[in-house]
């Protein structure tokens, strides 16, 4: 009888291990939190002229978009770019992703809802141009993913942006 009651220890043993078991890793380095997408940032798109961006160069256009310290605004020197990119996805459709990022200061949680609303301050300024919303996705990185290292005012400048993907 004791021998019956090992044995079958054994076995339920063995069964819960196995179910415990898992063979997917998680790269945390590279999960994501998906933000979710709204409208209404008031983004003012007056005056923005792109008459000097010429097709050839919108093929190359530059990806990043860099904010102020603790800000969600877009910069007026990054308009006419975030113009041109609306042109091409207009004329071009696509998916495109819309990564947010921070720099160190702040909490984890700050710099991950920071980086959300400048994520959405970007794709506001592209639905405002007339991008279809549906087809940008947003998401924030906060502070997990610097494109810099260091604690000085160059690497976080570095680090306080928007990828556009």
């Amino acid at each position: 009888m004791k021998l019956l009651k090992t044995g079958f220890s054994l076995i339920v043993l063995a069964f819960v291990l196995a179910g415990c078991s898992s063979t997917e890793e998680i790269d945390t380095d590279q999960a994501a939190t998906p933000v979710e997408e709204e409208v209404g940032s008031a983004v003012d798109t007056s005056g923005v002229d792109t008459s000097g961006i010429m097709e050839d160069e919108q093929m190359a256009l530059e990806t990043v978009f860099y904010f102020d310290f603790d800000q969600s605004v877009v910069k007026s020197d990054e308009r006419a770019l975030l113009t041109a990119h609306a042109e091409d996805l207009k004329a071009n459709p696509r998916s495109v992703r819309l990564e947010g990022h921070a720099d160190e200061r702040g909490t984890r949680e700050y710099n991950m809802a920071l980086g959300e609303r400048r994520a959405n301050a970007i794709r506001d300024f592209l639905v405002l141009q007339g991008v279809d919303p549906t087809l940008i996705e947003t998401v924030s990185y906060g502070e997990e993913q610097p494109a810099a290292y260091g604690s000085d005012e160059e690497t976080w400048r570095l680090n306080r942006r928007v990828e556009l993907k």
